[in-house]
């Protein structure tokens, strides 16, 4: 190899050290929220960031399920109540399973559907709503079905149309694509 080679064979291992260095540097100025683990970055998608948590694994599953990942990625924005495993641990047993089932398809999307909505609400907003409304705020969801909004102390809770109660548990969770807030029940339509 002659030097002029090794000049440029220098050269692009430098460039490709800085390239990966300035992402590096981009993913550390991002204000990210830690769930299941997992540094959650503003400039992934929704799907990307809830497929690194190791609390959402059962919600990820869910939703490739449903066949929900490319609604998901696009670009929305969405806000997700996602609840975790544990909540849908809550649930009766082979409830998670029976839903999976390519027959139970439309079942499964229209509960998952039923926890987003169409735009971006950050907790603020949800809370200022609630305010607004004298301690409750009805939201419609992407199912077409409302979601009951209330706050006690410092906490801000969702309830569904069946009077199951669930608590926000990391809010505000932001995404290329929208914002998370974490719960701790599965919310049913």
């Amino acid at each position: 190899m002659n030097t002029r080679s090794k000049f440029a064979a220098l050269g692009m291992v430098a460039l490709s050290f800085a390239l990966s260095g300035n992402v590096a540097a981009q993913k550390m100025k991002e204000k990210t929220v830690m769930v299941g683990g997992a540094a959650m970055y503003p400039s992934k998608n929704i799907v990307e960031n809830a497929m690194n948590s190791k609390d959402h694994k059962t919600l990820v599953a869910a939703v490739k399920a449903a066949g929900l990942v490319e609604t998901l990625q696009s670009a929305g924005p969405f806000t997700v109540f996602a609840p975790t495993d544990a909540a849908f641990a809550k649930l009766p047993a082979g409830t998670v399973e029976n839903l999976v089932k390519p027959e139970n398809k439309e079942m499964l999307t229209k509960i998952l559907t039923y926890h987003v909505l169409p735009g971006k609400y950050s907790s603020k907003q949800v809370w200022a709503a609630v305010k607004a409304g004298n301690g409750k705020a009805m939201m419609k969801t992407v199912a077409g079905e409302e979601l009951t909004f209330w706050t006690k102390g410092n906490d801000l809770y969702v309830t569904d149309a069946k009077g199951n109660k669930a608590k926000v548990t990391i809010a505000d969770v932001n995404q290329s694509n929208g914002v998370i807030h974490v719960i701790d029940t599965v919310l049913l339509p």
